[in-house]
């Protein structure tokens, strides 16, 4: 065994060896065009074949340092699916008086196997652009040409900047199998940063360090005779470089399953902050900060706090709304309604004001800081004890080190004898305690107005409710023909409001139709869809034909009919991160059955009941039979928002057994 495992070994360092001369771009050849899958992972639409990187440090005189990053890599797109990757993207900021970036792309190329030659098509003007995302970030653009099943991308950029605070992370992963990527990092001696690797796979490290130096040139100007002249001189110095090489094999691709909050938070990625600096007769200087430090300088930013504490735009229209309230629940509510039915959200996100509070006020329109600290501030007028929270949505994702970008958005919370009531007047189908489903991320940040700040759970601990009531009558035929209400709460009444917003009835209903085996649904009404402090209901009539199975003189149907849970959605044999269900729900149903005339029940599913351990979650399914009614009770609990990898066997088993009591059918027999 130990005589297989070197030859493994130096098989796979010969192959390294071989191939390390292809890492450049421009060396594409006929072999990898004419590829059609991937070796490890036929199912993937592309792969990226390799994925190379540096930063490096230079030294500018009369600036300073600054740092260089450059990438290249080589894709091979495998199926159409795979096309979007010739669409490629670099953020940079680009609203900073005192950083500068900015990013060049080249050498970008589609080749493609034409008659047995490789066809070469480079990248036009006319594919490269800018665009804004805010007011403080921009992004550069490209589109490849000409790309089609089969085909390899080409593409290296250049980020130029100033910034030494926080490198460029560098992913070793991502949603295509990398078969290799490798990072290098040159770092003076005069900056110390602290390296944090996310994901599940350590890449292989190397560390050499050798000397390197750079010029300094110096001007004297001196008096002589009354006669000025300059005089230049130029200085060498030395220093220590670290140079660092990460490097990883065959990385494959993550694959979103079941419940993940954001993919990129388990991706292996390598972030890096400076801690601090050791200049030559100097003494050292520590960067590295803490949340509170963070807060405090964001909550010092004229486009936050000096927003946060204006009022008087809105001072006479709140006494308004606040005439005859006089609870706090009455309070909030009216002062959250009122600056969702009169500042719409432009969909951009940012814990600071664009054009700010007033002027968002006034054309009714504004980004998320903007409404927030506008709802904060109202709120503290009206009395009550406000705070804004900073919040990274589910896309931003989860920052390992405390800095400014680990926020991307920003609430408001009331501080109450019975906790903290959170609000986020951006959606005008949230509630108080109920906020939209991208709030949902682990943990936000109160700031007070004394600069202190604490952490604040976002995770809802109420349950949302999917209450299911069917009524159904089978004819001799298989016909069924029945009722159905359906009543959701919570955060099931958001998405499912959101969902229709823009929906009409009728493509609403034949979409429903379609999804579940082609029933006809009459008679169909909803209530309270506009009234967001209510349940949402839908009822409806239905009637289908391929909802029962006969077999000679037997009925087969399932109870649930077209609500049955078929597919269990954990499917891998081990999960390395959290299953995240975003809230804590429960769904019921409650059916009742009246089987034809001629028929008697032969097998029904008897009752039974999951549960998993620390009251995580549990499945009850209870039935009875009489004369020629049967009536079932199901429920399936889910009592966290988030669910820790630990306990993914026993969910998947749970899941597994309640899928198969679901599909338990009822049978019924001709006498």
């Amino acid at each position: 065994m130990k005589n297989l495992i070197n030859f493994l070994f130096l098989s796979i360092l010969f192959c390294y060896n071989t191939k390390a001369q292809e890492f450049k771009l421009g060396k594409v050849s006929i072999a990898e065009l004419e590829q059609k899958v991937h070796t490890k992972d036929t199912a993937a639409v592309a792969a990226i074949l390799f994925k190379t990187g540096s930063t490096k440090f230079e030294y500018m005189q009369g600036e300073g340092f600054r740092v260089i990053t450059e990438v290249a890599m080589r894709i091979k797109i495998y199926k159409k699916d795979g096309y979007d990757l010739a669409n490629q993207e670099v953020r940079f900021i680009s609203g900073n008086s005192s950083i500068k970036e900015s990013v060049l792309f080249a050498d970008a190329v589609t080749y493609n196997l034409v008659e047995g030659k490789i066809e070469k098509t480079k990248l036009k003007s006319e594919g490269e652009f800018n665009e804004k995302i805010n007011k403080y970030w921009s992004k550069k653009k490209i589109t490849l040409p000409n790309v089609k099943e089969g085909s390899i991308l080409e593409f290296r950029y250049r980020i130029l900047t100033n910034n030494i605070g926080m490198l460029r992370q560098f992913d070793f992963q991502t949603d295509i199998p990398i078969d290799y990527s490798e990072y290098k990092t040159y770092v003076p001696e005069y900056f110390i940063y602290n390296t944090k690797m996310k994901g599940f796979v350590t890449p292989q490290i190397d560390v050499v360090k050798s000397p390197k130096s750079f010029m300094i040139t110096s001007k004297e100007r001196t008096m002589s005779a009354h006669v000025s002249s300059t005089n230049f001189s130029s200085d060498k110095i030395e220093y220590q470089e670290a140079k660092t090489t990460y490097v990883t094999r065959n990385m494959p691709a993550m694959k979103e399953e079941a419940f993940v909050n954001n993919i990129d938070n388990y991706t292996t990625s390598l972030e890096q902050e400076l801690s601090m600096t050791k200049y030559p007769n100097e003494p050292f200087k520590s960067y590295s900060t803490d949340w509170e430090a963070v807060v405090k300088t964001i909550y010092e930013d004229s486009d936050f706090g000096i927003e946060l504490n204006k009022t008087g735009y809105f001072e006479d229209d709140l006494k308004a709304v606040l005439a005859g309230l006089t609870t706090q629940d009455e309070i909030i509510l009216a002062v959250l309604n009122y600056v969702k039915s009169n500042v719409k959200w432009n969909e951009y996100n940012g814990y600071s004001c664009d054009n700010g509070v007033k002027k968002a006020y006034t054309d009714k329109t504004g980004n998320v800081a903007e409404i927030n600290l506008m709802l904060t501030a109202m709120l503290r007028t009206a009395g009550l004890k406000a705070n804004p929270v900073l919040v990274s949505t589910r896309a931003n994702g989860i920052s390992i080190f405390p800095n400014r970008g680990a926020f991307n958005y920003v609430i408001a919370a009331v501080e109450t004898s019975e906790g903290k009531i959170l609000l986020d007047a951006t959606s005008k189908f949230s509630t108080p305690n109920v906020l939209p489903f991208r709030d949902l991320n682990w943990m936000g940040r109160l700031i007070r107005k004394d600069g202190t700040s604490e952490e604040v759970d976002l995770m809802p601990t109420k349950a949302s409710n999917d209450y299911v009531t069917m009524m159904y009558a089978i004819d001799a035929t298989g016909k069924i023909t029945g009722k159905l209400r359906r009543q959701r709460t919570g955060h099931n009444a958001m998405s499912f409001r959101s969902e229709v917003e823009n929906t009409k009835e009728e493509e609403y209903l034949e979409k429903l139709e379609n999804e579940n085996e082609k029933i006809e649904i009459y008679d169909y009404s909803r209530v309270n869809e506009k009234d967001v402090q209510l349940p949402i209901v839908e009822s409806c009539s239905f009637t289908g034909t391929n909802l029962c199975e006969i077999i000679g003189e037997k009925m087969y149907v399932n109870p649930l009919l077209f609500f049955t849970k078929e597919h269990n959605p954990f499917k891998q044999e081990i999960r390395e991160y959290p299953i995240d269900y975003g809230f804590p729900f429960l769904d019921k149903y409650t059916i009742s059955i009246d089987i034809p005339e001629g028929y008697v029940v032969e097998t029904l599913p008897k009752s039974s009941q999951l549960s998993m351990e620390n009251n995580i979650g549990s499945f009850k399914f209870i039935s009875n039979a009489s004369g020629n009614k049967i009536q079932l009770s199901i429920t399936h609990q889910i009592n966290a928002s988030i669910v820790s990898s630990e306990y993914y066997s026993t969910l998947k088993e749970y899941y597994q057994g309640m899928i198969a009591k679901e599909t338990e059918k009822i049978v019924l027999k001709k006498v």
